[in-house]
């Protein structure tokens, strides 16, 4: 007598639109592949990103082939392993990053199989539903930061929405490299930027007020990307992880003065060993704006829409 199939809820959707279109369904639990582990997942983040692919506006990446899944990054705890997969243990809590522009997410669901090199064991300082906010932003700041911005003790750093995922985490983490950093959000999220280390705060909604110079620029927004590039100090660096950015840093190859960097990151296992270091040495912590339950689903994704962010809103499976 044959086995039945084990299965899972996982948020699916049949078309581009709303957020109306997600939907909580059960469907059959993955297995995992020669290399990947399997993860029931504690808590997974909910990302612009996933609002982008889900709306189509990054459907000449992500496709027609339907149904699609949704979320970028999680925690959980490995209860499978593929026979190649080396250096992570069934029961070992973890934290990662399946998602990508194509369309291969899914972690917004009780189970997901992931490739065992996006994964790293989850900082132990913290709870592990509170560790689904970093992979992904903290990731991005820290290898923009410390990678492409190459950022130097007793530097001036602009962080631009010092408030959201990879803002939150790049302000932690620009203190901890020994930068003085400034910060550009909304008027009712200066005070945590200066919780978080930020010396100073402007207003994103009025780029002409920021001033002072830098030597780097780390741009998590996409907008007034000229005003800010005009604050760069000679030899200074920029670099944007907004997709919104992408025209202009495409433009200012073309244009006289310092080259506006992009770049797309995917954690990778080391880099999450680097990011959970500095959580469990008191110099990062997630910043969560709330916590919701996974049939919440479209509400979050309506609330992340708006742009207003203060830190990551988490999904709990």
């Amino acid at each position: 007598m044959s086995q039945p199939i084990p299965s899972m809820r996982a948020v699916e959707y049949d078309r581009y639109g709303e957020p109306e279109v997600l939907t909580v369904r059960t469907v059959p639990r993955p297995e995992p592949g020669p290399r990947q582990v399997l993860v029931r997942v504690r808590a997974a983040a909910v990302n612009p990103a996933d609002v982008k692919i889900r709306s189509g506006a990054m459907r000449l990446l992500s496709g027609r082939r339907f149904p699609k899944r949704t979320g970028i990054e999680f925690s959980g705890t490995v209860v499978a392993a593929g026979p190649r997969v080396t250096g992570i243990a069934v029961g070992e809590q973890v934290w990662g990053s399946i998602g990508d522009v194509a369309g291969k997410s899914g972690a917004a669901a009780e189970y997901v199989a992931v490739d065992a090199k996006a994964v790293g064991p989850a900082p132990a300082s913290i709870e592990l539903s509170r560790a689904a906010a970093l992979p992904t932003g903290g990731v991005t700041a820290l290898r923009g930061l410390r990678d492409t911005l190459k950022l130097a003790a007793g530097q001036d750093l602009l962080i631009i929405g010092a408030a959201g995922g990879v803002g939150s985490a790049a302000v932690q983490l620009g203190v901890a490299m020994g930068a003085k950093v400034s910060a550009v959000a909304g008027p009712a999220n200066h005070e945590l930027c200066r919780d978080l280390g930020a010396t100073q705060t402007f207003d994103y909604a009025e780029p002409a007020t920021a001033t002072g110079r830098f030597d780097a620029i780390l741009d998590c927004h996409g907008t007034a990307l000229g005003r800010y590039r005009r604050l760069l100090r000679r030899r200074g660096r920029i670099l944007t992880v907004a997709p919104s950015g992408m025209g202009y840093a495409l433009l200012s190859a073309a244009l006289p003065g310092p080259r506006v960097r992009l770049i797309v990151v995917q954690p990778h296992r080391k880099d999450l060993a680097d990011l959970a270091k500095y959580v469990d040495s008191g110099q990062l912590r997630p910043v969560i704006e709330d916590v919701y339950p996974l049939d919440d689903i479209a509400k979050v994704h309506t609330l992340v829409e708006t742009g207003h962010a203060r830190g990551k809103r988490l999904l709990t499976t």
